[in-house]
């Protein structure tokens, strides 16, 4: 949206006709042009929607508040800086957002929450061994220094805001949780089908590896190093892989280690 044009360029524009067809709407200007007034109209109409676009001036505030307060702070951002950045007025900011806080709420929810989803939550629905799809996701983190630099989104706010708004607080555990749940359905999945070990608690083992790569996350954007983070996936994944169900024998019982069969021969 574009700030309201001034008195002067208000003024009606004038047409100077020579002449108009009334069958076809068509005239020919002062230039000589021959033009169809349906068409000026079309245009017009097109041009207006591109200006007043609510869902559109409402993703671009969005967005803009998303990258600032990711770049910096929450608290650290102000309404100007992402006025700014989107040459969208404070008046049309009000319009979409009651104050700053409600514009922080729509970022957790409707970015932060999203870009869980499209990391996590999707890729973990997809077909194969779980243990495998949770490895191809940790491994596909990225660990650029600008990555590094900046941190998760999730971490920064909640670290942040947690303990000061508690409306931020809720919608914050709100996507840790759907993130903890997703990993433990793909777990007690894995566990029905005997892929995944038994023995292990699918919503203790889906915080842990949460607690893991954000506290990766946390130490190599402290460190602003990123093979600190690229040594912890590499743990991480050593631990995934002990989480596979013990190999199946080809009768489908369980495979008896060395030492159990010599045993079980010392008894005949």
């Amino acid at each position: 949206m574009i700030a309201p044009r001034s008195q002067e360029s208000r003024r009606p524009l004038r047409l100077t006709f020579r002449t108009v067809n009334i069958h076809t709407c068509r005239y020919v200007d002062r230039h000589g042009k021959k033009r169809r007034l349906g068409k000026a109209r079309e245009e017009m109409t097109v041009v207006k929607r591109r200006l007043r676009d609510p869902d559109r001036t409402r993703e671009r505030l969005l967005q803009a508040a998303f990258h600032e307060v990711h770049r910096s702070s929450f608290q650290s951002v102000g309404i100007n800086r992402i006025l700014a950045a989107t040459n969208v007025t404070k008046g049309a900011l009000y319009h979409h957002f009651d104050s700053k806080e409600a514009l922080g709420y729509a970022v957790v929810d409707e970015i932060i929450a999203k870009l869980v989803r499209d990391t996590w939550l999707h890729p973990l629905l997809g077909d194969g061994h779980p243990i495998d799809i949770l490895i191809g996701v940790v491994q596909g983190l990225p660990s650029r220094p600008a990555d590094v630099r900046q941190s998760c989104p999730l971490l920064n706010l909640a670290q942040e805001m947690s303990s000061l708004d508690e409306q931020f607080r809720k919608r914050l555990e709100k996507v840790f949780l759907a993130w903890q749940q997703g990993i433990a359905a793909l777990l007690r999945k894995g566990q029905s089908q005997g892929t995944v070990r038994r023995d292990r608690n699918p919503d203790e083992v889906a915080s842990f590896l949460v607690a893991l790569i954000e506290g990766h996350t946390s130490l190599a954007k402290n460190a602003q190093d990123p093979r600190i983070f690229e040594v912890g996936i590499r743990n991480i994944v050593e631990w995934l892989e002990t989480l596979r169900a013990p190999r199946q024998s080809r009768k489908g019982g369980r495979r008896m280690s060395k030492t159990r069969v010599v045993r079980q021969r010392q008894r005949f």
